[in-house]
């Protein structure tokens, strides 16, 4: 019987925005009466608000976690199908290459499709890599539906894997409204100061300008880059990973929607960093994240308002950031979430997943109020693992590049990178094998995809395929692209299914 007399009571969460209002929308779902649930957060000091585009876990975070309608979500949001990502002059100025969701072709015994293929590719016989995938062949064509109608359960055509472009301050209202349906307590204020208790430095209360002092057993910090709680309170420190991924700024505006609505974002390599394109329904997002060593902020606006689609909404909005991760997650009674437990450029829309995993692990580690040590622990090394594998293969994005044209560029190329990151491309390099590392976040099909799309092409394949006819072989692997060509052709388009299912109003 769980002791009711160690069972936490109250929680604060500190900070609103997407990170700020998941959390309180989970917690508030799952502890019912268990504990109260506020958050705290001043309409003064507003939010970095984006996080525009996601991986396909917040789907699942949506309807599982939360109950929430996808229909709903889409409207309330603006968003769109997000089926990958499309790469730009990142290996050579020229290349273009689409990382997206989902399955490679079908495994084939105890190996995975791509090994089939890279026999043939490798002599010439076989398409792209990308002609294999469902997303990689709908994205380019601007199809979408989640799944193919009458599709075998085994197909890979029978569950399209996807995410969404969304406005991130509007997810957030509807988190909000969820939350507070919930029984979330939203209190309006700035904190300006933090009370302590003295002999173990747990934080006791957070003070508002108004005088209005808010406490708590569990605080939640998602006050942003600056961790008020846990790195200006409890001092945690931080592991800064600038000199493997460069770039800590960023120019930020939204421009007018252009049709079609694409359901993929666009990621162009440029001088000193890249530049995002990610179409909402009622307008674009767009940014360049750049190395401030290598280019002026004047220089970046430029550049990004230079390469719009569309006539810009706004002036350009600048961010500044390092890269990198708390030394621990987890500090005495506070959890860093969203941008307070550290950042991940935006390069593969790992921000919102990153928040949606802390806040889903936090609810199985879930404390009493003596704060079981071994439980923190177990957090802080979870998460750290998951931040170092993000981190990895954003720097394989970086490193895996002929490009010399620039100093950023040369620096990239030729820079030392993680031992775990060489391991991964040397093995692959001799073979096309891949081995995910434990729970590691990005699967063989993006790891697969990204290393052939930065031009890191095996030597040769898995010996267990030369058992396979010849005949056999180009049967099954153009038979796969033939299947797929054919069934993507039957799709209806991205802006056709919008339409259909998931116009938000204009309200």
């Amino acid at each position: 019987m769980t002791d009711s007399s160690n069972r936490i009571q109250s929680v604060v969460v500190v900070g609103g925005g997407s990170a700020g209002w998941m959390a309180a929308a989970t917690l508030a779902t799952y502890l019912g009466k268990q504990a109260t649930v506020r958050l705290v957060e001043s309409e003064e000091i507003g939010i970095v608000g984006v996080g525009e585009a996601s991986v396909p876990h917040l789907k699942r975070f949506n309807a599982q976690t939360l109950g929430i309608v996808e229909a709903e979500f889409v409207k309330r949001t603006q968003a769109t199908a997000k089926l990958g990502i499309e790469f730009k002059d990142w290996a050579r100025i020229g290349d273009s290459y689409i990382h997206g969701f989902g399955v490679i072709g079908r495994s084939l015994g105890p190996l995975p499709f791509h090994q089939f293929w890279l026999k043939l590719f490798l002599s010439g016989r076989a398409a792209g890599i990308g002609d294999y995938s469902p997303q990689t062949v709908m994205a380019p064509r601007g199809r979408f539906a989640p799944g193919a109608k009458n599709a075998p359960p085994n197909s890979p055509l029978a569950d399209i894997g996807y995410a969404y472009h969304f406005d991130a301050g509007l997810y957030a209202r509807f988190l909000r409204e969820l939350s507070e349906r919930r029984g979330v307590q939203r209190i309006e204020g700035k904190i300006v100061g933090v009370n302590q208790r003295g002999e173990d430095g747990f934080v006791e209360s957070v003070v508002l300008e108004s005088g209005q002092v808010v406490e708590g057993e569990l605080f939640i910090d998602c006050s942003g880059f600056r961790g008020l709680l846990i790195e200006q309170t409890l001092k945690t420190g931080y592991v800064d990973w600038t000199h493997w991924l460069p770039c800590d700024r960023a120019m930020a505006v939204p421009s007018e929607s252009v049709d079609p609505i694409t359901p993929y974002t666009r990621s162009t390599a440029r001088t000193a960093g890249w530049q995002w394109r990610i179409p909402l329904q009622h307008r674009v997002g767009n940014g360049y994240v750049y190395s401030s060593r290598h280019l002026s902020d004047d220089e970046a606006a430029a550049t990004l308002l230079a390469n719009l689609d569309g006539q810009p909404l706004a002036d350009p909005r600048p961010l500044r950031f390092t890269t990198g991760m708390r030394k621990k997650f987890w500090n005495k009674n506070v959890v860093a979430c969203g941008l307070a437990s550290g950042f991940l450029e935006p390069l593969e829309s790992t921000s919102i997943y990153l928040a949606q995993a802390g806040i889903e692990r936090l609810l199985s580690l879930f404390p009493g109020r003596d704060f079981n040590p071994l439980l923190v622990d177990r957090f802080n090394r979870e998460s750290t693992f998951e931040y170092e594998r993000v981190r990895d293969f954003l720097i394989l994005h970086y490193n895996a590049t002929e490009r010399d044209d620039t100093p950023f560029w040369n620096n990239c190329r030729t820079m030392d990178i993680p031992e775990t990151l060489r391991e991964t491309v040397e093995l692959f390099r001799v073979d096309g094998r891949y081995f995910r590392h434990g729970e590691d976040f990005f699967a063989l099909p993006s790891w697969v995809q990204v290393m052939l799309g930065q031009r890191i092409l095996p030597r040769g394949y898995h010996p267990i395929v030369d058992d396979m006819p010849e005949d056999k072989l180009i049967e099954v692997v153009e038979g796969m692209r033939t299947q797929l060509a054919n069934a993507v052709d039957t799709m209806p388009t991205h802006q056709e299914w919008i339409d259909r299912y998931w116009k938000a109003s204009l309200a």
